[in-house]
C-alpha cells in the first residue's frame, strides 16, 4: 500500500470534518435500502458508516435500536440496558436517538451518571457485574462507537447478557428486522421525545466501577511501588476521564498526555493514507506519542472507545500489536498464581505464531480461532482461556483471581499490564520481546490489501482447502490448508496456508472491495516478500483474477 506523503504529519484544517455539515447530514439525509451502501450491515463490530455517504443516519439507529428492542424481546432479556457512548461527532446524535427508541419500547436504560464517554470495557464490566449470580432478568448493553475510525464516521454495537460482542446469528437478526424497518419507512419504530426519554432514564456510574475493581485484574500496588511513569494517551477518546481517575485514585505516576476531546480530532497525526484515525497500532497516527517516548518509561494511547491499545517504549518505540501479545502471554502465564492451570491462551487465525511458540514453551493449550472477539468470549466467562488477543491490538484476560473481568476488548488493562511488566520484571516489553525472539525465532508479518470484486470476495469467503491444489509456497512444502479455525471449527471465512517457516491467510474485507492477505515468516524479509508473492498468485488462480 502507497503511503500518504503527509502520514505521521500533524492534521491541518483541510483535513477536519465539518461538524455541523455532518450533524445536519445525520438527520436531513435519508437512506434508500435498494442501495447495498445505505442499508444497516453489522460486521464483527456492529454497524458503522457516516452521514455524509448516507450510511449512518437517524433512520439507520432508529431502526437498528428497535431491532434490538425486538431481539431482547425474542431472547427474553428483561433486564437494564448500559448504554456508552465514545467522542466521535456523530456519537451523541445517536445516542440520542437510541435512547428515544429504547424508553420508548419500555427498556430500562442505564445512561452515564457523570454525562461522560463510556469505553467499551467499562460497558461490559458493568454488564457483567450486574448479570453475576442471576439466571434471569439479564442485562445487555449498546455502546455507540466505531472505534477507531475516522471523525466523520459513526457505529454502534449490541453487546448481550455474555457481555461481549454479539455473535453472528444475533447480529445478523437485528440487521436484518432494521433493514425490513427501513423499507417500512420506519413504521414500527417506536420512539419519544428526547427529553421525556432521558428524564425516564437511569443513572449509573461506569467510571466509579472500572476504577474500584481495576486492582482485581492489574497489580497496581506493583506499579506504584516502583514508581513507573507512565505517559497515556486518550487519542480524544472516552478513556480521557478514565485516566485521569485511574492515577488520583491509585496513586500513580502518571500523565494524561493529551486531555483534549474534539470531535474533529484535529490535534491528530494523519494516518498512513493522509486520513485522521484513530488507530492506536498505527505509527503514523501515534507519531505524536513516540516523539516523547523517552519522558516515561511506557506511555500508552487507546483507540476512540477504548478496547485497543498502543504500547510505546524508549527503547522499541511502538510495538506491533503481535510483539506484545507474545509479551503479555508470555508475562501473565508465569505470574498469575489465581489462573487454573488448565486455562487456555486464546488467539485468532492471523496472529503472529510467535504466540504459538510462547504458548508451547509455557506448556499451555492454545486455542485458535477466526477474526473476531465474539470467539473468546465463552472462554473468558467459564475461564478455560484465561487471554484472549488479536492481531489489531484487541485482548481481554482474567481478574487475578481467575474469575471473569471483560469479554470484549480492553486497552485499558493492556496498556497497564505494560506497567506491571516493567514494575515486576524490570525490563520493558520491548526487551522482554527481543529476549523471546532470541530463543523462539524471529518472524517478520505483514498485512497487505489487494483489489477484490464482491464477486471474488464471495468467491474468497467459500473457498474449500482442496482449492488450493499447489503442493509448496515459497519453497517449503505446504503443512496445511485451512478453512474452518482449528480452535473451534468454525469458518474462517477465508483461507490459511501453513508451511514450516510461515504462513499467509486471506479473507476479504467487510467495508470495502478488497481482501486481506496477512503473512509471516520466520526465514525474514526477503522469503516473507516470496511468500505474500506467491499466495497472491494461487489467489489470484481460485478467484479467477
Amino acid at each position: 500500500m502507497a503511503v500518504h506523503p503527509r502520514a505521521g504529519q500533524p492534521a491541518t484544517r483541510a483535513d477536519l470534518v465539518d461538524v455541523a455539515h455532518l450533524v445536519t447530514s445525520y438527520y436531513a439525509e435519508h437512506p434508500d435500502p435498494s442501495v447495498a451502501e445505505q442499508r444497516v450491515a453489522f460486521g464483527t463490530s456492529g454497524h458503522r458508516g457516516s452521514a455524509l455517504r448516507i450510511g449512518f443516519t437517524d433512520d439507520h439507529i432508529a431502526a437498528a435500536a428497535q431491532a434490538v428492542c425486538e431481539h431482547r424481546a425474542r431472547a427474553g432479556v428483561t433486564g437494564p440496558l448500559y448504554l456508552g457512548r465514545d467522542t466521535h461527532a456523530l456519537s451523541e446524535p445517536a445516542f440520542v436517538t437510541a435512547l428515544e427508541v429504547f424508553v420508548a419500547n419500555g427498556v430500562r436504560v442505564l445512561v452515564d451518571s457523570r454525562e461522560g464517554y463510556t469505553p467499551t470495557p467499562a460497558v461490559s464490566l458493568a454488564i457483567l457485574t450486574y448479570n453475576a449470580g442471576r439466571a434471569e432478568g439479564l442485562a445487555d448493553g449498546v455502546v455507540v462507537t466505531p472505534s477507531h475510525n475516522p471523525p466523520e464516521d459513526g457505529g454502534f454495537k449490541y453487546n448481550p447478557p455474555d457481555g461481549g460482542p454479539a455473535d453472528s446469528g444475533i447480529t445478523k437478526g437485528i440487521q436484518d428486522r432494521a433493514n425490513e424497518l427501513l423499507e417500512a419507512g420506519l413504521s414500527g419504530v417506536k420512539r419519544i421525545p428526547y427529553a421525556r426519554a432521558r428524564q425516564t432514564a437511569e443513572p449509573f456510574d461506569f467510571l466509579d466501577l472500572y476504577v474500584t475493581e481495576l486492582p482485581s485484574v492489574v497489580d497496581l500496588d506493583a506499579i506504584r511501588s516502583a514508581g513507573v511513569r507512565i505517559g497515556a494517551d486518550p487519542l480524544g477518546g472516552a478513556s480521557v476521564a478514565y485516566w485521569s481517575e485511574i492515577a488520583d485514585r491509585h496513586g500513580l505516576d502518571l500523565t494524561v498526555v493529551n486531555p483534549v476531546v474534539d470531535s474533529t480530532f484535529g490535534f491528530m497525526t494523519l494516518d498512513w493514507d493522509g486520513r485522521i484515525r484513530m488507530d492506536c497500532s498505527s505509527p503514523y497516527a501515534m507519531a505524536s506519542l513516540i516523539s516523547r517516548r523517552a519522558e516515561f518509561d511506557v506511555a500508552t494511547g487507546n483507540d476512540a472507545d477504548s478496547d485497543r491499545h498502543g504500547i510505546v517504549t524508549p527503547d522499541g518505540g511502538l510495538m506491533n500489536p503481535n510483539h506484545f501479545l507474545a509479551v503479555a502471554i508470555d508475562y501473565l502465564y508465569s505470574h498469575r498464581d489465581g489462573w487454573s492451570s488448565d486455562a487456555a491462551i486464546g488467539k485468532t487465525m492471523v496472529s503472529s505464531s510467535i504466540i504459538d511458540r510462547v504458548a508451547s514453551s509455557l506448556g499451555r493449550r492454545l486455542i485458535e480461532v477466526p477474526v473476531g472477539f465474539k470467539w473468546f468470549v465463552p472462554g473468558l466467562l467459564d475461564g478455560s482461556i484465561a487471554f484472549g488477543g488479536e492481531e489489531s491490538a484487541g485482548a481481554s484476560f482474567l481478574r487475578r483471581d481467575g474469575r471473569v473481568w471483560t469479554t470484549d476488548k480492553d486497552g485499558l488493562i493492556l496498556a497497564l499490564l505494560a506497567s506491571e511488566i516493567i514494575a515486576v520484571t524490570g525490563k520493558t516489553p520491548s526487551e522482554r520481546y527481543r529476549e523471546l525472539t532470541g530463543s523462539l525465532g524471529d518472524p517478520v508479518y505483514a498485512r497487505i490489501d489487494a483489489p477484490a470484486t464482491r464477486a471474488q470476495k464471495a468467491a474468497l469467503g467459500a473457498l474449500s482447502p482442496d482449492q488450493v491444489a499447489v503442493e509448496e509456497i515459497a519453497g517449503e512444502k505446504i503443512l496445511d490448508r485451512l478453512t474452518n479455525a482449528p480452535g473451534n471449527g468454525a469458518s474462517v471465512g477465508g483461507l490459511k496456508v501453513v508451511t514450516e517457516s510461515g504462513w499467509f491467510a486471506a479473507r476479504p474485507s467487510g467495508t470495502e472491495d478488497v481482501y486481506k492477505l496477512y503473512a509471516e515468516s520466520f526465514k525474514g524479509p526477503d522469503h516473507l516478500a516470496l511468500l505474500q508473492q506467491e499466495a497472491q498468485t494461487v489467489l489470484d488462480g481460485v478467484l479467477g483474477s
